[in-house]
């Protein structure tokens, strides 16, 4: 109380008290508003006049007082920025040596006042692109992807709170709040510096390309490279010591050139983690895949991390997210349980999109209209061999108005604007249920007949929509998480045809995943099925203009 009477009498009084009211109301007060702090000047504010919004905007949090004003804060950008090539970055981007440069002409004694606020903006403006880079990515996924169809936010940067961190001259701080507080994006970072150690420490050995398979109980020298290239990557049980070093002690070492169990393990898990089939035998796919380089490796957790910057912002508590070089689709549903299942994706050459969109309805025993790019591509050159295989399929040929046609009718060569219909059944493409959301590529999520494809480790083999292993129970936590009372099952059993709306929307997100942690903390590299790694690499070394 007493302080509190100083600042509302005397104070209005002395420019004395005024000192006083200033260290009462705290260092952050007194360093903005007091007495010899440094403020905004002229050539600053004549500049920052023609400068971008996002960098008014971040000097109008600081009421336009400067921030590059001193060697020690400018060492600390330079060296802040050459450590974002921990987050797949390159540093050179940034130009941290050349900003150097320039503070020195900048900073000097009697340096011009448009010198000293062309170096400001110029650092303020290198870091927004890095903080920018760091939290939305740097590369546009629309320039190298075509079936992309992901709205990015625009950056969300707090600017006032990077702002504080500045003032305190702790740049990494302040880096570090536009990085995604994800741990997935976490696990990607501790998983580029492992993968970036070995590099160090000189990779692997390339395995030889054996005519036969390697399998258990086979010896011989490249057993002995299969073993020193898993434990490379941390299965240190695997490694086989040196008795040379420790010759009067009885060592428990695996023989380095036999296919023993703690070998074949290491086998399995790392099929496992390359989605192939664990069986223990380096075949073709698992010689592939442990033939693939740490550089590689390097490049392709690079790529993910840009993909998991373009994702990991805006997303809700309760989504369904398909990943589709993973085959896998995960419910994170509102109650904190995660729902998950296999699925199958696009063929090659009918991708699966990525996309953001919304769960709006389920189709209860659907109907299957073929899509143009399947009446075009598959159906029409069967049906012009054979008339028969519309009714083998039970197909209806329909009119563009829905009218039932005679397939005898049609000038099949060019059967103009007709459409193919199968009736719902045991045999429809869609199966029971249609999960669907709104979208420009008409895919959906779906069952399918054919259920023995789910039990096949690589499953890039639909025409673009998903095909979702156990969906009736997905579709029956979507009914309950959205307070839609029905019972699918008794849906299905009734045989109608119907579309049911949910009492809530749930947001789904299809994304593209190569690398993915794993709950053991290592990495999970997914085969490019897509052919998209490369251009998105390319991409992020290509050199950017700030």
């Amino acid at each position: 109380m007493f302080a509190t009477e100083i600042r509302y009498t005397r104070c209005q009084r002395t420019a004395w008290c005024l000192g006083i009211w200033l260290a009462l109301a705290g260092p952050a007060m007194a360093q903005s508003d007091a007495p010899g702090a440094p403020q905004g000047d002229q050539a600053l504010e004549e500049q920052l006049a023609e400068a971008s919004s996002r960098l008014r905007n971040l000097y109008a949090v600081r009421g336009d007082r400067p921030i590059w004003r001193d060697a020690e804060i400018v060492d600390a950008l330079v060296e802040s920025l050459k450590t974002l090539d921990a987050d797949g970055l390159s540093p050179s981007d940034y130009r941290p040596d050349e900003l150097r440069a320039a503070s020195r002409a900048a900073l000097r004694e009697g340096a011009d006042d448009d010198v000293r606020a062309r170096f400001e903006l110029q650092a303020s403006r290198t870091l927004l692109a890095a903080l920018t880079h760091l939290q939305r990515g740097k590369v546009d996924p629309q320039r190298i992807n075509d079936d992309w169809d992901l709205t990015i936010e625009p950056p969300s940067l707090d600017l006032a709170a990077i702002s504080r961190e500045l003032d305190e001259g702790d740049v990494p701080a302040a880096i570090d709040l536009a990085r995604p507080p994800y741990e997935p994006y976490e696990q990607l970072r501790e998983g580029l510096a492992h993968y970036r150690e070995i590099e160090r420490q000189g990779g692997w050995p390339a395995l030889m390309n054996v005519e036969d398979p390697l399998r258990p109980g086979d010896t011989g020298t490249e057993v002995a490279a299969l073993r020193e290239r898993l434990a490379a990557i941390g299965n240190d049980q695997l490694w086989a010591a040196d008795e040379g070093y420790y010759p009067a002690i009885e060592l428990q070492a695996p023989e380095p050139e036999v296919y023993d169990e703690a070998l074949v393990e290491a086998v399995r898990r790392f099929q496992r983690h390359h989605l192939l089939a664990d069986d223990g035998v380096v075949g073709p796919r698992t010689l592939k895949a442990l033939n693939m380089s740490v550089d590689q490796r390097i490049d392709q957790i690079r790529a993910n991390m840009e993909r998991a910057r373009w994702l990991l912002h805006g997303l809700p508590e309760s989504f369904v997210l398909v990943d589709i070089a993973g085959y896998d689709l995960r419910y994170f549903r509102p109650n904190g349980d995660t729902w998950r299942a296999r699925i199958v994706v696009g063929q090659p050459y009918r991708r699966t999109p990525s996309l953001r969109s919304e769960i709006t309805h389920l189709t209860i025993n659907p109907t299957w209209t073929v899509p143009p790019t399947i009446m075009r591509e598959d159906v029409l050159p069967k049906v012009r061999r054979d008339l028969g295989y519309l009714a083998t399929k039970n197909l209806s040929v329909l009119s563009p108005s829905g009218k039932e046609l005679d397939p005898e009718s049609i000038d099949w060569s060019n059967p103009g604007g007709v459409m193919l219909r199968q009736k719902a059944g045991p045999s429809n493409p869609l199966g029971q249920l249609v999960v669907r959301f709104p979208n420009d590529h008409m895919v959906y999520l779906h069952d399918t007949p054919s259920r023995g494809l789910f039990s096949r480790s690589q499953r890039a083999l639909s025409s673009g929509c998903i095909r979702v292993e156990d969906v009736l129970e997905l579709a029956q936590l979507l009914f309950d998480d959205t307070g839609t009372s029905f019972d699918v099952r008794r849906l299905i059993a009734d045989g109608k045809t119907r579309n049911v709306l949910l009492e809530h929307h749930v947001p789904v997100v299809l994304h593209y995943w190569t690398v993915q942690p794993e709950p053991d903390g290592e990495l999970s590299f997914r085969p490019d099925i897509y052919d998209r790694d490369d251009a998105l690499i390319e991409a992020l070394d290509r050199p950017v203009t700030l």
